[in-house]
């Protein structure tokens, strides 16, 4: 699929490219603006574009001090948006997240004090520290985008957006994310350690004893840009052969023999159909990031191993052969036909 389809009209082709073309200048500001900062992470930075444009929820994984935190907060630092930081802790509970209702002795009633989750942008840091009835809290949040308290419901603002962070070293005083809420992240993204070259450069700004000024993220962006992003994002076109391509992608995670593939006793459950749909906004997305104004076969394959890698439950025969979720994604991507 080389070329873009025939059945856009050349009017709505037009304006659609003018939109990219402004949306490319934004994402370019954004981007770079953020690289001013966090050195490096050039994946990450555009992953946190791909959750913004899609209203997805992003799941980033890395050892310690390789720059997520930094990141997030910096990513947020571009936009006229709230951000709240939240420590998972072991002790934390639901309302620390939500907010609860304070009694007024002077008043003789009941108001409502509303928790950090009222942001745009939500770090959960180290987000499998928490116990379960805080990981339930955070379900309906990321799920229904709102918050009840006290019987009352509370719609949380727009975008919004759970940057969530954990450690896949240190597992003493962790808890297994649920199945359900892993499955409301529309990626979960790998940081890995950064280039020597860009490490050079980190430990250059760190010791320039010249300038002890701390580079800064400028704002380059506000509500309104975000919401053009992500109507050009949602114009983007997708073939009917693309959208085939990503429903046998998944459905391989499911009945891998029906597709010639020798995974059957290493995957115990395949990816649920809101992969296909998590899939399909993120190729869009990908599209967004490349000026394109349709979905090619490679964005979806770009982008699969991070929408993919942690809908998947796998056997123990796998973790036997040291097979992990990115090596099946793999075979699956090798095995099955391009249209």
């Amino acid at each position: 699929m080389d070329s873009a389809p025939n059945t856009q009209s050349e009017n709505s082709k037009a304006e659609l490219e003018s939109a990219l073309a402004e949306s490319s200048r934004k994402i370019s500001q954004i981007v770079d603006s953020v690289g001013r900062v966090v050195l490096g992470q050039e994946n990450l930075r555009k992953r946190l574009i791909t959750a913004l444009v899609t209203d997805g929820h992003l799941l980033l994984e890395g050892v310690p001090g390789l720059a997520k935190t930094l990141a997030i907060k910096t990513f947020s630092d571009t936009m006229e948006a709230q951000f709240s930081r939240i420590q998972f802790t072991p002790d934390l509970l639901p309302a620390d997240l939500l907010g609860t209702e304070i009694f007024r002795p002077d008043k003789g009633d009941f108001i409502v004090r509303k928790g950090p989750v009222f942001s745009n942008f939500i770090l959960a840091d180290e987000i499998n520290r928490a116990p379960a009835k805080v990981q339930s809290a955070l379900l309906e949040i990321m799920q229904e985008r709102q918050v009840t308290i006290a019987g009352e419901t509370f719609k949380l603002p727009d975008p919004f957006l759970v940057l969530a962070t954990q450690n896949p070293v240190e597992q003493e005083g962790t808890y297994p994310l649920p199945e359900a809420q892993v499955d409301r992240f529309i990626m979960k993204v790998k940081i890995d350690y950064p280039s020597g070259d860009d490490e050079f450069k980190m430990l250059e700004t760190v010791t320039n004893r010249s300038d002890r000024s701390k580079p800064k993220a400028e704002v380059v962006a506000s509500l309104e840009d975000i919401s053009k992003l992500k109507e050009t994002c949602s114009k983007i076109y997708v073939d009917d052969r693309i959208r085939r391509y990503i429903v046998t992608l998944v459905s391989a995670t499911r009945n891998p023999k029906e597709f010639d593939l020798d995974l059957d006793n290493f995957i115990d459950l395949g990816a649920s159909p809101r992969a296909s749909i998590a899939l399909y906004e993120c190729a869009r997305a990908e599209a967004l990031l490349e000026g394109e104004t349709f979905v090619r076969p490679e964005f979806v394959k770009r982008v699969a191993p991070d929408v993919l890698r942690h809908r998947l439950a796998l056997s123990y025969e796998a973790e036997a052969q040291g097979l992990d979720g990115d090596q099946v994604v793999q075979t699956i991507l090798d095995g099955v036909p391009v249209p």
